[in-house]
């Protein structure tokens, strides 16, 4: 597994969590985190981060995407293709693709625009103009035929990734700054200030909502009918989205607030994961930890791994365990 971090003193760090070669031991059943790289890739602040098998990128305020081969530990390449900060990074798998093949990679930025690339080799295909303000985040469906994206313009945009252009736009009411697909796509999610909105995909009919005490910063769907979501409560709840419940939660899994979350798992060849109990989440105080979310039950449950960057973290993204 690898994680990778970007942080706002410009720095990209990479981390290694490997299962020990007897699978039986239970004592340790995974060794700590592995410091692979870190060096500032960016002019400014690291704003998203994207990992797709060996491959990650990262979007700066300085208007870049930075390509890394994690195989070499390296930095492959540059896109320069925005005119604003790029918010928001996302990876495309075929179904029945390895996952260290993506095919597509989007980004969206500050200029209000979303771009589409071809991953073999990077090449830029199109620019969508989605939003008449900056992109906050967006999310690919699992069908790779559309993507949702949200703005500072307060609206929720549906992009057809076939024909290259906005098919669908309306306005919210209020800003929203996390948008998320369930894993099947028959759900997406909505995220603004302490509300989380649930949302039916075929009809964008809203099911029901869920409140957190204070704001989310950050949000991620499971393969087992949970979202988890945290920000600056400092906790990690999951909720079950088919009753929009809470199903258990981590207080207090770090003493700043959380910037970015990740599901990991063991990744079957038809890119499903099985038993996605494993958890890493990454805060502003610059640390990184590994859960199993199986030990949330217990009062004070630890994590499996941590690792502290002493660096001010914006985002977290992972490749799970194949």
């Amino acid at each position: 597994m690898t994680l990778v971090a970007g942080s706002y003193e410009k720095f990209i760090w990479g981390f290694s969590l490997k299962t020990p070669k007897d699978q039986e031991t239970q004592e340790k059943p995974f060794q700590a985190l592995k410091p692979l790289f870190s060096y500032p890739s960016h002019n400014t602040c690291i704003k998203s981060v994207a990992v797709s098998g060996s491959v990650a990128v990262s979007g700066g305020a300085d208007d870049t995407i930075k390509i890394y081969d994690l195989h070499t530990c390296s930095e492959v390449g540059t896109l320069v293709v925005h005119n604003g900060a790029v918010n928001a990074l996302s990876f495309y798998n075929l179904p029945s693709s390895p996952v260290s093949l993506p095919c597509n990679l989007l980004s969206g930025a500050d200029d209000g625009t979303v771009c589409i690339y071809d991953t073999n080799p990077f090449v830029h295909l199109k620019s969508i103009v989605a939003h008449k303000r900056g992109v906050n985040d967006l999310a690919i469906h699992p069908s790779g035929r559309l993507a949702l994206s949200v703005g500072r313009d307060s609206c929720l945009a549906m992009l057809n990734l076939v024909r290259g252009r906005r098919s669908f736009c309306c306005r919210l009411g209020g800003e929203a700054t996390i948008v998320r697909y369930d894993t099947e796509g028959g759900k997406f999610f909505m995220v603004t200030e302490e509300k989380v909105s649930v949302h039916n995909s075929e009809d964008a009919r809203l099911v029901f909502e869920m409140e957190t005490q204070k704001r989310v910063l950050c949000a991620v769907p499971s393969e087992n009918k949970l979202l988890f979501t945290s920000g600056e409560d400092r906790c990690i709840t999951a909720w079950d989205i088919t009753s929009g419940t809470v199903a258990y939660s981590i207080d207090s899994a770090h003493s700043a607030r959380v910037k970015g979350l990740v599901v990991l798992g063991n990744r079957h060849s038809n890119n499903t994961l099985d038993s996605p109990f494993l958890l890493a989440s990454a805060s502003s105080d610059g640390v990184i930890r590994v859960w199993d979310v199986r030990m949330a039950k217990k009062d004070k449950p630890t994590p499996l791994a941590e690792a502290s960057t002493k660096s001010r973290l914006t985002c977290l993204a992972g490749s799970s365990i194949k």
